[in-house]
């Protein structure tokens, strides 16, 4: 059976031209419950799994997303390809509003760093980061956005802070002079996750603003990221049906065993009350031990 494709993005992403909606599932993890409900159906004979980041209607603040629900709820729906659509504001002149940028770095300026990893309660895991996105699943959407006419950027560093209010000027500045592309508040702990479930993932980052460093232009404001947000609702819908008709059946990529050298402590000291919480994500690797 192929593995299942998730969709993290906004509350509408979900209506592609072609996706067979064929259920709702709301799942209880032992991390508390996601962010909504998790839409499921078929698109281009794939099995693929929609999930507002925010919730329905935008209710969730960017410090408030239970992002390991969200994961795991993803993980023990055998979803093993993520893509993630995200607003992001940009750092640089040539990164205008309405353009695509796919990230392959990320710098964490986030405080609730123990809320990004799944480990813990005994059993010590380091995933290997370096490269925090899959080469694959960023080539696939490349393509996808390049034939669906968008501007895109290939690679570039995207800066993840706490928010919700938006940069200060200051703030903004030290950015661009250390280097950083885009700007936004959610999309890298949930790389971070994805990477500790073995899901190959790679980010849609729709650019919407240039954040306020840029002062001929207005500062960001909510009202001109919903803006340009609507406008690409679009093309981001049309580039993810494109993307999903791509993604590979099996999973077979470096992301797919990330956990194989990551787990510090012995199999013989991990908690069963652990083992448990973490299943989706240890399954393959007791599998292997049977």
């Amino acid at each position: 059976m192929a593995a299942a494709i998730g969709i993290i993005g906004g509350s509408g992403l979900y209506e592609i031209e072609g996706f067979e909606k064929s259920e709702e599932r709301r799942i209880v993890t032992p991390f508390g419950e996601p962010s909504d409900a998790l839409v499921g159906g078929m698109l281009h004979g794939r099995q693929v799994w929609f999930l507002p980041r925010h919730g329905r209607g935008h209710r969730i603040l960017p410090h408030e997303i239970n992002h390991r629900a969200n994961l795991w709820a993803l993980r023990s729906l055998d979803v093993r390809f993520l893509i993630c659509v995200t607003a992001v504001g940009s750092l640089r002149e040539e990164y205008a509003p309405r353009h695509v940028l796919l990230p392959d770095q990320y710098f964490d300026r986030t405080s609730r760093r123990e809320h990004h990893t799944f480990f813990g309660g005994g059993i010590a895991g380091h995933v290997s980061f370096g490269d925090p996105l899959s080469a694959g699943m960023r080539a696939i959407l490349r393509e996808a956005a390049v034939a669906e006419g968008a501007v895109v950027h290939d690679g570039g560093t995207y800066v993840n802070m706490d928010g919700p209010a938006f940069s200060t000027r200051a703030e903004s500045e030290a950015n661009r002079q250390l280097g950083f592309d885009v700007i936004g508040m959610t999309n890298l702990p949930e790389a971070k996750l994805a990477r500790e479930a073995e899901i190959a993932l790679a980010t849609l980052a729709m650019i919407t603003d240039y954040d306020c460093w840029k002062v001929e232009e207005e500062a960001v404001t909510a009202e001109a990221v919903m803006g340009h947000l609507h406008a690409n609702v679009a093309l981001a819908k049309r580039v993810v049906a494109r993307a999903v008709a791509q993604v590979p059946l099996e999973p077979t990529w470096p992301e797919h065993r990330s956990l194989d050298s990551a787990i510090m402590t012995p199999r013989s000291l991990w908690p069963e009350e652990t083992v448990a919480k973490l299943e989706p994500m240890l399954r393959r690797l007791q599998r292997c031990d049977g």
